[in-house]
């Protein structure tokens, strides 16, 4: 079996990620393509897509957010993704067990006695005038019923694994500022998700492994289990095994991957790129050593901004008063620093809206 050392994993995973090249693909296809964004923090698709794509024009999404293409909704190990209304409608059903089991992780002491099917349609209820409500809106309305486990708890379980909701705009629009108020998935689409498959196949889950391999493949069941939150898809990938390769890594993992998909030669340049707070190009993995080093790992899970070199995290990234400061986590060669520096200015104009490219590169450690 063919072993993919590091550095072939990290140029696989740049190109899926559309982070060797900048794709000339619309919004819409890059979210489809990329199995959606990270998106706790309102702004950071934005940057996500900058990065990634040819004359992104922040517009752009913003009127995919206000035409009801993409919706922002708990979904991916119950984090906020900004996701294709196709794709959350399609995959909303096959995340219910795990976000119920989420939510319990942190509130099972809060919840024990509470009967989950009740309080779904306590919230169902309360939901069905298709007026917009925060958390503690809907928490205060059903806590009548349920005073003892408090309304962060009964708000939690309903808008992030009860209820399927999203996040309505202006929340997640460019340059806005605005607190979360939710409605039913299904109003604000006009459709009701996908029912589970009736006769025991998985059929979401198998194109959940296509998915997830063609957007960041090469790579080991337990990556899929750590970009997904799914324990359960051991029987979806044996189902389409017959379809995929499979390699091993230099751990002696295998990896499995489509046929067709990228996997550039391991010297191909790898330009510099700023990634948002939370980035699933580095998430999207258990192992992410194909992408950062052990020493920085913990940058990925704190809302680190950071930057590639050589296709690896090897510095964080912030931005005020229309300047981006960059902080080195190595020492930095002269071609190297000159290529963040314009990277970094062009980022300030993106996000000043052309108004500064100002860049400063700090002190290397």
């Amino acid at each position: 079996m063919t072993v993919l050392d590091t550095r072939a994993l990290n140029r696989a995973t740049l190109a899926r990620q559309l982070l060797l090249d900048h794709a000339g693909v619309p919004a819409l296809d890059a979210v489809a393509h990329l199995c959606g964004l990270q998106a706790q923090e309102p702004q950071e698709p934005f940057v996500g897509l900058w990065s990634r794509l040819r004359a992104f024009d922040p517009a752009m999404l913003s009127d995919l957010l206000t035409g009801r293409h993409v919706v922002r909704t708990h979904l991916m190990r119950r984090t906020v993704h900004l996701l294709t209304a196709d794709d959350v409608v399609a995959w909303r059903a096959r995340y219910d067990v795990m976000l119920r089991q989420r939510v319990l992780g942190t509130y099972r002491r809060e919840l024990a006695g509470v009967d989950l099917d009740e309080l779904a349609a306590a919230g169902r209820a309360v939901m069905a005038d298709d007026e917009p409500r925060s958390m503690s809106e809907i928490a205060r309305a059903v806590a009548g019923r349920w005073p003892e486990p408090g309304t962060r708890a009964l708000g939690e379980m309903l808008l992030a694994a009860l209820l399927p909701v999203v996040q309505l705009p202006p929340r997640g629009l460019w340059r806005t500022k605005a607190r979360v108020r939710n409605a039913r998935l299904s109003s604000w689409l006009g459709r009701e998700i996908d029912p589970p498959a009736q006769d025991g196949s998985d059929p979401v889950g198998q194109a959940l492994v296509r998915r997830y391999l063609a957007a960041f493949g090469p790579a080991a069941t337990a990556d899929l289990r750590a970009w997904s939150g799914l324990t359960g898809l051991p029987a979806a990938v044996a189902a389409i095994r017959e379809e995929l390769v499979t390699f091993r890594d230099e751990r002696g993992r295998e990896l499995l991957d489509l046929p067709g998909a990228p996997r550039p030669d391991p010297g191909t340049p790898a330009p510099v790129r700023f990634l948002p707070a939370f980035d699933n190009a580095i998430l999207g993995y258990h192992d992410r050593s194909r992408i950062i080093d052990d020493a920085h790992r913990g940058l990925s899970v704190t809302g680190a901004r950071v930057v590639l070199v050589d296709g690896r995290v090897s510095a964080t990234w912030t931005a005020e008063a229309g300047a981006v400061t960059v902080t080195p986590l190595r020492g930095l060669s002269p071609a190297e620093r000159t290529a963040v520096a314009e990277q970094g200015g062009a980022l300030a104009s993106f996000l000043s809206d052309g108004d500064s490219d100002r860049v400063r590169i700090a002190a290397e450690p």
